[in-house]
């Protein structure tokens, strides 16, 4: 199923006629329901043929034939037939022969054209969400309340508008800080940053991080408190939302349980799974930790060179500028590459043919020597990998032997699972109990929950669930578990 639809996406990255399948797929998505035969689509090709956006040739009907097939054959384009008046048989089977375009493949090609229009920038992040955020989820306790003394039409329409609504803002808001620290990663990480530039984001760091980290922190806790309460509530707001669409029917945000524990998770913290909140205060962390190590390179006196980036930048400007003729001479001036002479050592074969122009091969990367001090110079041999048998034994004794000690604390809690309570555990076997129970407590969002957990190995499985209170007897002391039923299981 999974390699049935990246099939979807085989038209962007096509060998031919990559530009003739992109005009296709945005005709049949640019409008509703939209059902078109050969001959249509050639029609609307021929004016972009005119324009030059596609390829001369492209419209005429035999090769739009070929590029439906071969759409509908990676599962882009689905057929379909219509009864047609039709003068000739070739008119026919032109005409009767209709498409439409398949579900995914409109989803595909949306993504496509946003994808297209993005700009290379940082992107906002959209703050006042968060806000209105806690607004709908304090109103939607209210509709709540409402749906459940009524359960009327107008109620339930109400309180559906208000979970789409409230689930519409956070996919919104969670889309624009992923794409703006995408960002932030991409350009703090580079290796030499211009003094224009780390001013840009030395202001975009100090300022804008700050607000959105404080808005994000100001109003986490009411919405994590506002969440909280709808735990409970949450299996009655499902059933007033819920209706029989079928399971092959995708439903809007907010109808599964699954929906509202990822809203959750956003804002809340679990054992073992740290909340979206805590991720960006740490990325954070991290992106005002590397601008800083750059502003201390650019600005050391001692160490690396000022760099080269400006000079490359510079001599990448006259390639785009030049012509071909032009292109070659500055190429081997700038390099040193003439013709009549190389100095070097030819290449290694780089899978391009000979009729691959230079500036189509693949995109090689300039070291880090080169940009910074243009120095092409190498830096030694790499070390000698040694083999170390003995320290090699050492190791894998150590490693079987700790694996003994663990068989024997699983045995002596297997042994121990039937009375529990009445055994007193050795130091190693609580710390094996006490690491199986914290996995199994971490798949509870309330004490209401159970939770297990196994011993990936010997199989030994523990089972925690709501109930009375539970003591575990070692050597170090009594463990006390409130509310709590434990069980082991071999």
């Amino acid at each position: 199923m999974e390699h049935k639809r990246l099939k979807l996406y085989a038209y962007l990255d096509a060998r031919d006629h990559q530009r003739t399948y992109l005009a296709i797929m945005r005709l049949f998505t640019s409008t509703l329901l939209a059902d078109l035969s050969a001959g249509e689509v050639a029609g609307a090709l021929a004016g972009q043929e005119r324009e030059g956006r596609v390829e001369q040739g492209e419209s005429r009907i035999e090769n739009v034939i070929n590029r439906l097939k071969q759409l509908v054959e990676w599962g882009n384009l689905v057929q379909g037939r219509r009864e047609v008046v039709a003068a000739s048989i070739a008119e026919f089977q032109h005409g009767s022969v209709r498409y439409q375009v398949s579900k995914l493949a409109v989803r595909v090609q949306r993504d496509v054209d946003e994808l297209l229009r993005v700009p290379e920038g940082a992107r906002e992040v959209s703050r006042e969400l968060l806000p209105a955020i806690e607004r709908g989820l304090n109103e939607l306790g209210g509709s709540l309340s409402v749906a459940l003394l009524n359960e009327g039409d107008k109620t339930k329409e109400l309180l559906a508008e208000r979970v789409t609504t409230l689930f519409l803002q956070h996919a919104e808001l969670a889309a624009t800080v992923r794409d703006f620290y995408a960002y932030l990663g991409q350009v703090v990480t580079r290796n030499h940053l211009a003094p224009e530039e780390i001013a840009g984001f030395r202001n975009l760091l100090v300022e804008y991080i700050q607000r959105v980290v404080e808005d994000v922190l100001k109003y986490t806790p009411p919405i994590a408190e506002a969440l909280a309460g709808f735990t409970k509530a949450r299996t009655e707001l499902l059933r007033l939302l819920g209706t029989d669409l079928g399971h092959n029917v995708e439903r809007a945000r907010g109808r599964t349980p699954e929906d509202w524990q990822e809203l959750t998770d956003w804002f809340v913290d679990r054992p073992g799974r740290p909340s979206q909140v805590t991720a960006l205060r740490e990325a954070t962390a991290r992106a005002i930790g590397s601008l800083l190590a750059s502003v201390k390179r650019a600005t050391s006196g001692g160490g690396l060179l000022p760099g080269r980036r400006a000079e490359l930048l510079k001599l990448a400007s006259w390639f785009d500028n030049s012509s071909r003729e032009e292109a070659h001479e500055i190429y081997a001036s700038a390099f040193g590459l003439y013709s009549a002479r190389h100095l070097s050592p030819a290449p290694e074969h780089d899978s391009d043919n000979e009729r691959t122009p230079w500036r189509d091969g693949p995109v090689c990367d300039v070291t880090v020597s080169v940009r910074t001090r243009g120095d092409r110079g190498g830096r030694g041999r790499p070390s000698r990998i040694l083999d170390d048998p003995m320290t090699e034994q050492s190791l894998l004794a150590e490693a079987r032997e700790a694996d003994e000690i663990r068989a024997r604390h699983v045995a002596e809690l297997t042994k121990a699972a039937g009375n529990l309570e009445n055994s007193t555990l050795t130091h190693g076997a609580l710390e094996v109990f006490c690491e199986l129970l914290t996995l199994a407590m971490a798949q509870r969002d309330s004490p209401h929950d159970s939770g297990s957990a196994s011993d990936p190995v010997r199989g030994l499985k523990l089972e925690i669930a709501h109930g009375t209170t539970t003591q575990i007897r070692s050597a170090a002391g009594t463990l006390t578990l409130h509310d709590a039923t434990v069980a082991l299981k071999q």
